[in-house]
């Protein structure tokens, strides 16, 4: 088998743009303010077509239909959603305070848990991420804010740069200021609760749903002032959670990483530089995100300077 890539689907966002041209050279669609591209998506609403290769024109949900343990490995059910969803986030404007629903509650709410992890390739200056509460901030003081239109005063604001990384697990408040380009790992789910949206209207000219009560029982109020990792040289761990592990590899020329067949299946990511697969003697594409069927053998060699991650344990 040899890795799988897809078709992206882009998504027009009001706090979008059209930096997925701009910094991953991607055609755009014309006139629409593109916030979101989904580059590995199975759920009934939205599904990964494979671009080229043996199973062009082939959806992710009928690939792991037929070819389950091929690609997930040995006792794999076909009949699963992928575990997985990745997308690129262009994120020009500020997005909305919002949070994803605990396991523990999220049937409850009927929604689904979402632990997400960001990776930022690119980071205008002055660029900052929202995440988590400031010392101290309680709910009935977070409420109160809600209440006088002053929640950013009670959230955890923190500049960043070109290669930082966050895990923003399930309960943790959250948002993305203007000028980020994010990678996005994510559980499989769609469960997004705004409770804050900074007084913006959406692309219809309304103001956008918000779902007070189900983030106020969703959001980890005892979450204080997190704060990123910071970019490292050669191999860092980004993420190693109950949902997936997530390591970059930041490589010169010359520089690789064997991935054999029969360990496991993964995704690949490349953030910036050209990295080709020996194997088969395919460039990845810059942005591009791949599936690596557990029996397909990968041997990657950097032929410039490049940063790589890898996805895997979902």
């Amino acid at each position: 088998m040899e890795l799988l890539h897809f078709k992206p689907l882009y998504m027009e966002r009001v706090w979008g743009g059209r930096g997925l041209a701009q910094h991953l050279k991607r055609t755009l669609p014309q006139d629409q303010v593109i916030g979101e591209s989904w580059e590995i998506v199975d759920r009934e609403e939205a599904q990964s077509i494979v671009a080229s290769g043996e199973f062009a024109g082939q959806s992710l949900r009928e690939i792991l239909s037929e070819h389950a343990e091929a690609i997930l490995g040995p006792g794999a059910d076909g009949s699963r959603p992928f575990p997985i969803l990745v997308k690129w986030l262009d994120c020009q404007q500020r997005l909305s305070l919002q949070v994803h629903p605990p396991a523990a509650i999220a049937p409850a709410l009927g929604g689904e848990p979402k632990t997400e992890n960001w990776y930022v390739a690119h980071a205008a200056p002055e660029a900052s991420l929202i995440v988590g509460l400031k010392n101290g901030v309680t709910r009935e003081q977070f409420e109160a804010a809600l209440r006088d239109h002053s929640a950013e005063d009670c959230v955890h604001r923190f500049p960043v740069q070109s290669g930082d990384s966050i895990l923003v697990e399930s309960g943790r408040l959250h948002a993305i200021d203007g000028g980020n380009l994010i990678l996005e790992i994510q559980q499989n789910s769609d469960t997004t609760y705004r409770v804050y949206d900074w007084g913006r209207v959406g692309l219809d000219g309304q103001a956008r749903q918000l779902h007070i009560e189900e983030s106020l029982q969703s959001i980890d109020f005892e979450d204080y002032e997190p704060g990123p990792l910071r970019q490292q040289t050669g191999e860092q761990v980004l993420a190693d959670c109950a949902e997936f592990r997530i390591r970059k590899f930041e490589w010169a020329a010359g520089d690789g990483l064997d991935l054999p067949a029969g360990q496991t299946a993964r995704l690949l990511h490349l953030v910036s530089g050209e990295v080709q697969d020996k194997h088969s003697g395919a460039s990845l594409e810059i942005g591009g995100n791949y599936l690596q069927p557990y029996q397909a053998d990968c041997r990657l060699m950097a032929t410039s300077d490049a940063v790589l991650l890898v996805t895997d344990r979902f």
